[in-house]
């Protein structure tokens, strides 16, 4: 497989440097019940997990029963990590009934290695990354891109809530056109935009925290860890200076499923979320660390290929997508009668209700929510739970991909179902102010929708570009374009002013047109659903 190399551009004051990562494949789900031995140890979860990894995985299982599992439903066999996100259903308006969303390919945890001294995951190291509970995004507009990354200081975007709302991805995929940068969209577009513009699915990104305190672990499972300054990179903070592998998951969900079309509804995440604000994601190592710091050190291949790595294929041979479909965990009998065979329900799994907020969701009210789920659904009773929105606006549906069942790609088990490789992570999204959603059939904004105005100060006429301190050049968008075994990447940059006002707010001035600078690379291996940026 051909390495990507970069060209140094002498006028970005850029280097060639390529960031090692591999590509863990998960293409097996253990299984798909409200279990989280994280937040919810030795009881039953408040809502549905689609879980990869080891079989040790259960409600009350710690390092120790990873590591002692049968099997893991992920190709490096060493791998007994337990990877958790919620999972995801279709809600029906005409039935009112929820229906697992078929995941497509299992899961792909990225492990990037990004920092200096990158250290393995110490025995017993957990943690997670979202907010259960969010259903708003207070980084300005969703609906907008990100400001260029140089200007997040300046915007004061770089506190742990800022960086955690923006660890969060929704990419729509049409593998016919162009794909989209990774983490481009913090939002989940709604049905009528999917149902129009992502025939392929919904892929689900999240970052995970990479700079660490030395804990294990801490009382709220987060404090422990904290993103560096640019989500997947920059610098960490004071009081987290040690760098962990930069842990990225991608799921993809078969949203644009046949059984789906025509259909009036909304996909909604286990814990009731329709607005993506509320994703989030849990992992628990079931590594040996000196295994792990082996290959943290010598898995370098630019490729990110796990057959690229001799310590994996020497210590394999790797697990086939067969071996890894076939890894189960023992499902506890109290959860028996819930999610069989994928069926529709009448609720979602404990009785959880939609909660579109802008306001923070509420917890449920206790065991007396689960028992009543469980019997529902063994009876096939109950009634549909309410919709809670704001009272102000009107009811839209809202879309969230979902798991369950696994479906495969037309052109499948060559690649992994994941992106074509990890870009430079520095640069920013490319421009696209409504997210291509012009080119949906209907445009119906969601009642968690933000202003269509970015809270980004307004800015004003820049002066002519100087050498002055306080003006440079910035990398403000790419474009890749692929002409046979030839990748070129467009890099677009403009000057920027810095004027800081009395209220010590940083303002973003935009100076002549942006200027173009090619640059030429290998041809990388572009998998069948592929992505830019990350």
């Amino acid at each position: 497989m051909a390495s990507r190399s970069l060209a140094a551009l002498a006028i970005l004051g850029m280097s060639s440097v390529t960031e090692a990562f591999w590509r863990m494949e998960c293409r097996g789900i253990t299984g798909l019940d409200r279990i989280d031995p994280i937040m919810d140890f030795n009881k039953v979860a408040a809502h549905a997990h689609t879980s990869h990894g080891s079989s040790g995985f259960s409600l009350d299982s710690g390092y120790d029963d990873l590591v002692n599992g049968d099997c893991t439903s992920c190709a490096v066999k060493q791998d007994k990590s337990a990877y958790w996100t919620p999972a995801v259903y279709f809600h029906d308006d005409a039935t009112g009934e929820y229906t697992p969303v078929p995941q497509v390919g299992g899961m792909l945890a990225y492990y990037l290695l990004r920092g200096d001294n990158v250290t393995a995951y110490p025995p017993g190291f957990k943690m997670i990354a979202g907010n259960n509970y969010r259903r708003e995004y207070t980084v300005g507009d969703p609906h907008s891109p990100d400001p260029p990354q140089s200007n997040w200081a300046g915007l004061k975007q770089t506190g742990q809530s800022d960086l955690e709302q923006r660890a969060i991805g929704f990419n729509c995929l049409d593998y016919k056109k162009d794909p989209e940068a990774s983490l481009y969209r913090h939002y989940l577009p709604d049905k009528s935009f999917t149902d129009a513009n992502c025939p392929d699915g919904i892929r689900f990104e999240l970052m995970f925290p990479s700079c660490w305190n030395g804990e294990t672990d801490s009382k709220d499972h987060k404090s422990h860890v904290a993103y560096p300054d640019l989500v997947g990179n920059g610098n960490c903070p004071d009081t987290h200076t040690q760098r962990l592998v930069t842990l990225f998951y991608e799921t993809i969900w078969d949203t644009g499923s046949e059984k789906f079309k025509g259909k009036s509804g909304s996909f909604v995440v286990s814990n009731g979320d329709r607005t993506g604000f509320g994703y989030h994601g849990d992992f628990m190592t079931g590594w040996a660390p000196e295994f792990l710091q082996e290959a943290i050190e010598t898995c370098t291949n630019p490729s990110g290929a796990l057959t690229d790595c001799g310590l994996f294929t020497s210590n394999g041979p790797l697990q086939s997508e067969s071996e890894q479909q076939e890894c189960k965990y023992k499902k506890p009998l109290m959860l028996a009668a819930e999610n069989d065979d994928g069926k529709a329900l009448k609720q979602l799994p404990g009785n959880v209700q939609i909660q579109d907020g802008p306001e923070s969701a509420t917890p449920p009210s206790g065991h007396l929510d689960q028992l009543t789920s469980m019997i529902g659904d063994v009876f096939g009773g109950g009634d549909a739970p309410s919709t809670v929105t704001p009272s102000s606006s009107s009811s839209t549906s809202i879309s969230t991909p979902s798991t369950f069942a696994t479906s495969t790609p037309a052109a499948t088990s060559e690649v992994p179902a994941g992106g074509a490789f990890i870009e430079t992570p520095t640069v920013a999204a490319p421009s696209a102010p409504d997210f291509g959603a012009a080119d949906a059939v209907t445009s119906t904004r969601s009642s968690f929708s933000a202003p269509t105005t970015s809270i980004v100060p307004t800015t004003t006429s820049a002066p002519q570009a100087t050498s002055e301190p306080g003006v440079s050049y910035d990398v403000v968008s790419t474009q890749t374009i692929t002409n046979g075994d030839l990748v070129e990447e467009i890099v677009w940059m403009q000057p920027v002013v810095f004027v800081t006002e009395d209220s010590v707010t940083t303002v973003t001035v935009p100076g002549p047109a942006p200027q173009k600078v090619r640059k030429a690379r290998d041809h990388v291996h572009r998998h069948n659903h592929g992505r830019r940026g990350l």
